[in-house]
């Protein structure tokens, strides 16, 4: 019984010594990694912040130089025939379009639906209005008719875009 005692008197402090560092060093050791854990999501916001708010800047371009207002007005040339200026309004649209499409990884999924909308909408108002005329007529006729079929809609799909975007920004600042 001695024995037991000796033993006890020796391997029990050992071992209160040994719980309590186990349990001192873990406790450091979940203290590091949370640290580290929250200093890599800093450091990565860091550097994605900028590059997110420049997407929604890319975006907010894209979205005014698809604007049928805009459009007619950038690429408006009174040689063409409508049909030719129905094929290069829906050429620069895809341009713009494609040129921005990587942007979308750093965008919401509801933007990007919005921002796809848009220039679908965009497309469809052109291709419709260009099929109520000639071919041939002057490009003029088309840029007018577009306008008159925008100012009917109540809000247009670009106008519902932009709103999201520059809501979901501020939801960022």
């Amino acid at each position: 019984m001695t024995e037991i005692y000796e033993i006890l008197k020796y391997t029990l402090p050992a071992l209160i010594v040994f719980l309590t560092t186990w349990i001192i060093i873990r406790s450091m050791v979940k203290t590091e990694q949370k640290r580290n854990y929250y200093e890599t999501i800093s450091h990565n916001q860091r550097i994605t912040t900028p590059i997110r708010m420049q997407a929604y800047e890319r975006m907010t371009i894209l979205l005014e130089r698809i604007s049928p207002e805009a459009l007619i007005m950038r690429v408006n040339n009174p040689a063409l025939t409508a049909k030719q200026f129905q094929t290069e309004l829906l050429s620069v649209i895809r341009t713009e379009f494609d040129h921005n499409v990587a942007q979308q990884i750093y965008i919401s999924t509801q933007a990007w639906e919005l921002i796809k909308n848009a220039k679908t909408s965009v497309i469809q108002l052109i291709n419709s209005t260009a099929a109520l005329i000639k071919p041939d007529v002057q490009s003029i006729i088309l840029s007018r008719m577009i306008l008159e079929e925008l100012m009917q809609q109540e809000k247009s799909p670009v106008a519902i875009a932009l709103e999201y975007l520059k809501t979901e920004i501020k939801e960022f600042f």
